[in-house]
């Protein structure tokens, strides 16, 4: 009895007999499953992993509109599909269920269980595709079995972009397990695989001249007249232009062409290359003969032997230069054909636009010599298991099965049913019958039918040496590069296929990467292998995590990462430290509130004109700048300063009020002009700030006015007299707006405006004129003043 068999009976056991037992029953276990998270959900045709979850106790809750029925059949076009596949396994066909009634009651238990946990939250997901369920709403501990964003090695132009990338994780050269491939949508790798199909075709016709004159006999003469009149023939120029290009690449790899100037045309170079080509064509494809070309194996040999040196896919290259051109995202084999001339590549990638504008082409050289069985070709579908991302953790399973083509290998013919060793597409062809019968009828061979071939070959030993250590390497090296991309999730595992094929020395070389693997049984190699691969599954993913020592069936773990710490995302938390930059001292003029107090800076506020550029001292303006600053502040004002501190204050501002000062008699015949200025002095509301003159009786003209003023005083009603006792930028102009008259007596008197200014002494000299803070005062010395003029 088979593993699977052995499950599908233990759980038919674990239900009673009778209908009110087998209900009770079917209460029971649903009560201990709610009880113990075991809850799950299938999406498809999975009867293995069904059989392998009610063993152990879980109760499946049908998923609405989903296939959930228990039935073995279903058609064949869901036996062999990979990469998003509904993963049907019909190799489920259970001997008990040949009783229909049997297997009818067992459905409608199920049913029932199922109808008893429809309200219940599924545990376990498995499903054939990742968007089969909206995984992103699920809670950490459900357990589903797809990854999110793993496009970018399951997909042949992920694969293609991604192992470019392999420098920056590990030392290996991805073109020593991967044949390289370009993107034929993008404009540089489309220039880069065409420079590659010109120098393959090079190495290719060396190749040629080397196998034409080693490996046949020389013709006499009479046989070499007679094929010259059938064979057309070729001037040995071609040999030289391959060699040519041949060391001129070698000559690229070593960084010798650095200084050298191109002195070919684009054009006339390309020209050359259609004429190689051609050329090229007659030859290998045709049969074409060169002529003299046996005088050339000594080069063309030693030219190999370099290129081998630098190139590490040149045993793989052959001398038909075919290259495999796959659509980027369809799998099953649909759409993979072989070419051999550039020409018609190209245009079958142009006939398609779309196709070539998203990228979708990938063009990948073709294997010419790989290792065969019995003539005829061949590659291995490798299972392995990712059950985390960080750490990346990899199992490998330690059978694979082999998938051979329906007809013998030949480079001469390109048809899908010689090069294309997919189940879904050999499938549709008779085994021709010229292949040989040690080729089995139904295409496949487990990996242990591979192991006795090579035994009788004496090469059973590169299996453990060569061939499984090469692939378990390939798919660390591919996950590695992926790992930074996928979408990781701790309660999540996920199943894949990989497929390899050998060259003749069995180096393992990867062709791509399939998720969600078929799981069909189309022969009796599947039909072992596949449900053995899915218990083996349940083992690592619930068994393993439950107990460290369970068993894990045919999965070896082959890598396990070092643990990255990943820094916990607490929030924004940004802190700045220093100390806050002291805005700098306004030099703009700020409204100042008029007192009658008989203190200098609190007396009435006369305004500095700097019409005539004459400022005060640096000094003087700074002490008197710290009084009004200290005066201002609310604390300081609170406090009473001392006599002493406030004789000194006073000293220091009577210093900065000595100005000269030179007034101008307006005739008050003539309507008087004041000079206005869009930036003068204004309030917090854009109002001018009022300011206080000093007008003086009207009275006539002295006869010596030199101690008053220096210019000449003409007979007017009035002049202004303007004073300020706060600092200002003394190199901008001042145009004074409107001010406030206010009279000291009621006779009218003539107004005196200062418009000139100069730093002034203790003592004032002649030409100053002094005023004190005093407002008594002022109106004392002005009366002093102006008796002189009487």
């Amino acid at each position: 009895m088979s593993d699977v068999e052995a499950e599908e009976v233990a759980a038919r056991r674990s239900l009673p007999s009778t209908k009110l037992d087998k209900l009770k029953g079917a209460k029971a276990l649903v009560e201990k499953a709610i009880k113990e998270q075991k809850v799950f959900s299938v999406q498809g045709r999975y009867p293995v992993i069904r059989a392998g979850l009610r063993a152990r106790g879980w109760v499946e809750r049908y998923l609405p509109n989903a296939s959930h029925g228990s039935s073995h059949r279903q058609s064949d076009k869901d036996n062999d599909e990979d990469d998003g596949s509904t993963g049907t396994d019909n190799c489920a066909e259970i001997k008990e269920r040949g009783d229909n009634g049997k297997e009818d009651d067992l459905d409608n238990m199920y049913d029932f269980m199922s109808r008893l946990v429809r309200n219940e939250r599924t545990c376990f997901y498995w499903s054939s595709r990742y968007d089969s369920i909206y995984c992103r709403s699920l809670r950490q501990d459900q357990v589903t079995n797809h990854y999110a964003k793993t496009g970018n090695f399951t997909t042949k132009v992920g694969l293609c972009v991604n192992l470019r990338n392999l420098r920056w994780y590990d030392t290996a050269d991805p073109d020593t397990f991967f044949p390289r491939c370009y993107r034929l949508g993008a404009e540089d790798e489309r220039h880069a695989f065409i420079e590659d199909f010109r120098r393959t075709a090079c190495s290719s016709l060396l190749k040629h001249v080397v196998e034409t004159n080693m490996m046949t006999k020389e013709p006499t003469k009479n046989e070499q007249g007679k094929a010259e009149s059938f064979v057309a023939l070729v001037s040995a120029g071609v040999i030289n232009t391959a060699l040519q290009k041949c060391q001129e690449y070698l000559s690229v790899l070593a960084h010798s062409d650095i200084d050298v100037t191109a002195k070919t045309l684009p054009f006339v170079e390309e020209n050359q290359w259609n004429h190689f080509l051609q050329k090229y064509y007659s030859v290998v494809h045709k049969g074409a003969s060169i002529r003299s070309s046996a005088d050339f194996v000594g080069r063309c040999q030693a030219m190999l032997a370099q290129l081998k040196e630098v190139c590490p896919q040149m045993d793989i290259d052959g001398v038909n230069n075919i290259w495999i051109i796959k659509p980027g995202a369809m799998s099953r084999g649909r759409g993979i054909v072989c070419m051999n001339r550039l020409d018609q590549i190209l245009a079958l990638v142009d006939s398609d636009r779309n196709m070539a504008k998203d990228s979708k082409w990938v063009v990948q050289k073709y294997l010419e010599q790989p290792m065969l069985i019995n003539g005829t070709k061949f590659d291995l579908r490798q299972w392995f298991l990712v059950t985390d991302w960080n750490p990346l953790t990899v199992w490998f399973y330690r059978e694979c099965y082999l998938r051979f083509s329906t007809q013998p290998y030949s480079t001469k013919k390109l048809h899908s049913s010689v090069h294309l060793c997919n189940n879904a597409i050999q499938k549709h062809f008779q085994p021709s019958h010229e292949r040989h019968p040690g080729v089995p009828r139904d295409n496949m061979w487990s990996s242990s039918d591979f192991k006795a071939f090579l035994q009788q070959q004496g090469r059973e030993a590169q299996w453990e040496t060569v061939v499984v250590p090469g692939m378990q390497q390939a798919v660390v090296h591919v996950l590695q590069t992926a790992q930074d991309n996928v979408e990781h999730r701790k309660a999540t595992f996920e199943l894949y296929g990989a497929d390899f094929m050998l060259g003749n020395d069995l180096r393992p070389w990867l062709l791509e990467v399939n998720a969600s693997p078929t799981m069909a049984c189309t022969s009796v190699v599947t039909a072992r292998l596949c449900p053995a691969v899915q218990l083996d599954t349940l083992r690592v993913v619930l068994d393993k995590r439950n107990n460290p020592y369970a068993c894990t069936g045919g999965f070896r773990l082959i890598y396990k990462q070092p643990a990255v710490e990943t820094p916990q995302f607490i929030g924004l938390n940004l802190i700045v430290e220093g100390n806050h930059i002291k805005k700098p001292k306004s030099t703009k003029r700020r409204k100042r509130v008029g007192s009658t107090k008989p203190h200098l800076t609190q007396s009435a506020q006369i305004h500095f004109s700097s019409e005539d550029s004459d400022v005060m001292s640096k000094h003087q303006a700074e002490s008197c700048e710290k009084t009004q600053e200290r005066r201002s502040s609310p604390e300081k004002r609170q406090k009473t300063p001392s006599p002493r501190r406030e004789r000194q204050e006073r000293a220091v501002v009577h210093d900065a009020s000595l100005v000269s000062e030179q007034h101008v008699v307006e005739d008050h015949t003539r309507p008087r002009r004041r000079p206005q200025c869009s930036g003068g002095r204004r309030g917090g509301s854009g109002a001018p700030l009022p300011q206080r003159s000093i007008s003086f009786s009207h009275t006539p003209k002295p006869h010596n006015a030199s101690r008053v003023c220096k210019s000449t005083i003409k007979p007017s009603h009035g002049v202004y007299l303007w004073r300020s006792f706060l600092p200002r930028t003394f190199s901008e102009p001042c145009n004074r707006p409107s001010t406030r008259v206010t009279s000291f007596s009621q006779e009218q008197l003539p107004l005196l405006r200062l418009t000139s200014m100069q730093p002034g002494n203790r003592r004032p000299s002649t030409d100053t004129f002094q005023i004190e803070s005093s407002y008594r005062f002022h109106k004392q010395r002005y009366m002093q003043t102006m008796s002189r003029y009487k």
